[in-house]
């Protein structure tokens, strides 16, 4: 019976009425003629609702002028109404199936590229360089090994301590951790000049070693050497001093 059900929602079935006052003879009839009712819900006892397939509904016909009972449609269901209801719409189910397949067939590309994590690091050259590995707006995504792309990126640059590559989407976003740049080492011993760090009036010299390059009462700004030319030996550096 289920298969029947099944069948009939494919082949298409309707609801319908029926009306009169031999509804028992009615189904009787349909049982010895195995014509098929289902969701029959009787209401009183001169009318009932059934669904009924398309096929039998030609031979219910004969039934009903037997029994003198009045069949109404209600309901138009299954394949075949649906598919009628949207023969009527082409250009509406033709329009809708472009747009389903454009986008199941543009999520298999890249369509933007998004950098995250480069502070010092300009955002134009990280992309460059993707470019040049595969990773271009239009790519598609099965096509990128993104391992390797970042294993040549990496021996390329000294400046990216980590790096990772999503492909979420339609988008590919590229995560980067900047290397930290290693301190200037200063030989304490090491000859220098001293610079001001700042405009101001010179009010004391004590110069221990080294040449004095100004004098008391002289402006000077940021930047001027104070003392310099170490006993005559080559400076190296400036130091700052207040």
């Amino acid at each position: 019976m289920i298969f029947k059900i099944l069948l009939s929602y494919i082949c298409g079935y309707v609801n319908i009425s029926v009306e009169g006052y031999f509804i028992e003879r009615f189904i009787n009839i349909c049982i010895s003629k195995r014509i098929l009712l289902w969701n029959t819900k009787r209401e009183k006892s001169t009318y009932l609702q059934t669904n009924i397939s398309i096929k039998d509904f030609k031979r219910i016909k004969e039934v009903a002028k037997k029994t003198k009972c009045r069949i109404t449609i209600n309901r138009k269901k299954g394949l075949p109404f649906m598919l009628n209801k949207y023969r009527k719409r082409k250009i509406f189910a033709l329009a809708l199936l472009i747009i389903t397949f454009s986008i199941l067939a543009t999520s298999r590309y890249i369509w933007n590229i998004e950098i995250i994590g480069n502070e010092k690091i300009e955002t134009e050259e990280i992309i460059k360089q993707l470019n040049e590995n595969g990773i271009i707006i239009g790519a598609e995504k099965s096509k990128i090994d993104r391992e390797e792309v970042i294993r040549k990126i990496r021996l390329k640059r000294d400046d990216i301590a980590w790096m990772s590559i999503d492909l979420n989407g339609t988008n590919a976003i590229i995560k980067i951790v900047e290397n930290t740049e290693k301190p200037q080492i200063i030989d304490k011993n090491a000859y220098c000049n001293i610079v001001a760090n700042k405009s101001g009036v010179i009010t004391k010299i004590n110069a221990k070693t080294g040449t004095p390059v100004v004098k008391i009462g002289d402006v000077v700004t940021e930047g001027t050497i104070l003392v310099g030319r170490m006993d005559g030996r080559k400076i190296y550096r400036n130091k700052i001093c207040s």
